[in-house]
């Protein structure tokens, strides 16, 4: 006799999940400043700034999220309380010689429309967050993931950095992609719910609400300044 396949989640496996988004209501140990890294993905005028290749699929999230003046907070608090402020931009050759000559999915979308170009305004970090004495600029970046192609482990590494607070774009791309990482690296890993974007709200609540939680401490700014990092 046939059995039938479950297609339901283990027991185990779906307390686990719960255990997680649960766990976002648990107030762990404050973050140890001298520890702890603000890791900014990808805050380029392509993204931030009217005019930006990018700005208008993302405006809506921005706006709705007050991403800029939440990060902004966040960064000018954290360096003040002596946490290594980290950039991690994404940038190309004006050839995009980097990539392959016919990339797919969101590298594509990225050669099509001339984005991140190293050369051009659209490409560099924003004036708002822009990089200050004592910051470091990750360098390599031309794909998803904050650790793929770049320093970024040698350097957190280097400054004994164990918190990885995270914002940027996109939630659901190279914000995700980052977290994933430094939790499978064993870095005690924080989203900021209120300093992302995605290209819809579908989408930033779809990684906020179910991804997040299961590979980091997501949190809103005002919750880390001021609890995490009081």
């Amino acid at each position: 006799m046939v059995t039938a396949m479950r297609t339901t989640a283990p027991r185990g496996l779906r307390a686990a999940v719960s255990g997680t988004r649960a766990a976002r209501c648990v107030r762990a140990r404050a973050l140890d400043p001298k520890k702890t890294a603000v890791v900014l993905i990808e805050y380029q005028n392509d993204f931030v700034r009217e005019g930006g290749k990018l700005h208008d699929g993302v405006k809506t999230v921005m706006e709705a999220t007050n991403m800029m003046e939440n990060t902004r907070k966040v960064v000018d608090e954290a360096r003040s309380k002596g946490c290594k402020i980290v950039h991690a931009p994404i940038t190309f050759s004006d050839d995009y010689r980097e990539l392959s000559e016919e990339p797919y999915g969101i590298l594509a979308g990225v050669k099509e429309g001339g984005c991140f170009k190293a050369s051009e305004w659209g490409g560099a970090i924003c004036d708002e967050l822009a990089p200050q004495q004592g910051d470091v600029v990750v360098e390599g970046k031309r794909g998803l993931d904050g650790f793929a192609s770049t320093n970024l482990d040698f350097v957190l590494r280097q400054n004994q950095i164990e918190n990885v607070v995270l914002g940027g774009f996109l939630t659901n791309c190279c914000v995700e992609s980052t977290m994933r990482t430094a939790y499978e690296k064993g870095y005690n890993v924080v989203t900021l719910t209120d300093c992302c974007a995605a290209l819809s709200q579908e989408e930033q609540e779809a990684s906020v609400e179910k991804t997040y939680p299961m590979f980091s401490r997501p949190m809103t700014s005002s919750d880390l300044l001021s609890k995490e990092l009081a």
